[in-house]
Parts: structure tokens; sequence; C-alpha cells
């Protein structure tokens, strides 16, 4: 099975955005690719909140995501969504960082919510807190597709391996990671921690990202890391994009997978511990 990773340097410009990632996904899909994944905030990249207020939209009446299930349909080709900033109904105002898997007819056959909120300080000067402007989702999510099994997960979910633990034993084969990873911690631990995943869970991972500094009308420019990467069961690197924009394509062998878990068969080894504290 061909799929296509979405390298984007989105804007704070949601309007602006969707021609680019349109023009890619008619290049995945005149690459071959059965199935065509974007990035994390694929939609909009701000770190304003009055401009996350003016541009964002609800759900269904996003014209980010409508566009997309129009591209599915059109191309019939699996588009795996990475996130969308999106409005709620919540009172506090807080934005969904949402991903979803559309199938061929356009039709949405999975979400999910980013659960782990990205509130650290990177630096003395780099510092983030996702979780004042998004509220984080609550509930693991696997799609099953008539390509595979897959795992969904945003970004910062990346440093929680009992996330992707949990999904490879509710039977994920493709676990996904889009992001918009920092480019201090992306060039730190983005490769190492995808790899740990795949070998960890014996998946294939597909990880497309933002690159780049950002465009922004509003608000302080975001930069980010890129290297989207493709990852075997095995732990083998098969795509690195490096930092340009563009669509990337792999091949995926699911007959990979049984093999990396027959020879390491630690997905199926948990035992029970106790927790005992020393005096």
């Amino acid at each position: 099975m061909r799929a296509a990773l979405l390298q984007l340097n989105s804007s704070d410009d949601p309007a602006a955005n969707l021609p680019v990632t349109l023009q890619y996904l008619r290049e995945a899909a005149a690459g071959g690719a059965r199935l065509a994944l974007t990035p994390e905030v694929t939609n909009c990249v701000s770190s304003s909140r009055a401009q996350q207020d003016r541009v964002l939209q609800h759900e269904d009446s996003d014209q980010t995501l409508a566009a997309l299930r129009d591209a599915a349909r059109n191309l019939g080709i699996w588009v795996h969504v990475g996130s969308l900033a999106l409005k709620t109904q919540d009172k506090d105002g807080r934005f969904a960082n949402r991903s979803f898997m559309i199938g061929p007819d356009g039709a949405i056959i999975a979400r999910y919510d980013k659960i782990h909120m990205f509130d650290v300080q990177v630096s003395e000067t780099e510092s983030y807190r996702e979780s004042a402007g998004f509220r984080p989702g609550s509930a693991l999510v696997t799609a099953n597709t008539d390509l595979a099994c897959i795992g969904l997960s945003v970004c910062y979910d990346l440093r929680f391996a009992y996330l992707y633990r949990a999904l490879a034993q509710a039977g994920a084969e493709i676990l996904t990671v889009p992001a918009a990873f920092s480019p201090v911690t992306g060039a730190a631990h983005w490769e190492i921690l995808l790899r740990a995943r795949a070998i960890e869970t014996g998946c294939f991972v597909l990880a497309p990202a933002q690159t780049g500094q950002h465009p922004a009308d509003h608000g302080q420019p975001r930069r980010t890391y890129g290297h989207s990467m493709a990852i075997a069961p095995w732990g083998e690197v098969l795509l690195d994009m490096g930092t340009g924009p563009g669509v990337g394509f792999v091949t995926i062998d699911l007959d990979r997978i049984l093999a990396a878990r027959n020879r390491i068969p630690s997905l199926f080894h948990d035992r029970p511990f106790e927790k005992h504290t020393q005096p």
C-alpha cells in the first residue's frame, strides 16, 4: 500500500492554506497513494488567541474540513487530517485539536481529540501553554479501514508510550503522529521517539509535520521542525522529508508488522506488578 505524507508550512489564515493542501492531495493521488496524511493544525498555525477566534470555525461549518472531504471523494483516496483547530461549545471558549479519518466516499469514519496538552518551558525564551487555548480529549481512537487498522494521536502524545501500547493492543497496525514540533525538541527527540514507538508496538508510524517559519498576520510567528517521517515496525526510517514543504511517499507492507512482532513479541508480554515505596 502506498501512502503519502504532506509536509506543510501553514499560516494563520485557513483560506490561504487550503489551496496548497488541496494541491498536495492531488499530487498524492497522482503518485498512487491510497492514503494521504496531513500534519497537526493543517488549517491554521497561530500563536494569537484573538486571530484564532476570528478565523476558526465549528466542525459542522469548517471550510477546510468540507473541502478535504470533497477531495477524498473526488480523488477516491483515504485522507487522514492530522488535526484541525476548531471551535467548540465549551463555556470557557477553548478550541479542539481534532484529527479526522476520511474515507474515499468523503465520510468521516473517526475523530480524535488530542489528549496530552503541550504545556512546557522549552527554553528561557520559548514556552507553550496549549491547554490555555485548547481543551484535551479523553478517548483512545482507532479507525478500521480497508487498508489497515489505524491508531490516532497528535504531536505531544508521542511522549506517552502507554497510549501507543494501548492503541496497538486494540488492534492498530499503523500509528499516526501528525505534528507541529518545536525545532528545539524536534532536533533532540523527534526521530528517537518515533522509532521507539514503532519498535515498542511493532507498528508502522506515519508522522506528517508542519515545517519552517509560519507566516502570521497576527501574533508572534511560530517555527516548527519539519522532518515528516515514516518508520517501519522494526524501527527503520523509511522516509525523512527534511525541512521543505511538499509530498513524500512510502510503501507500507503490512506483513512486516507480523514479522517484527514474531521476532520480539513484547507487545503481548505484559505482566502485573506492584508498586513499593522504600522508607
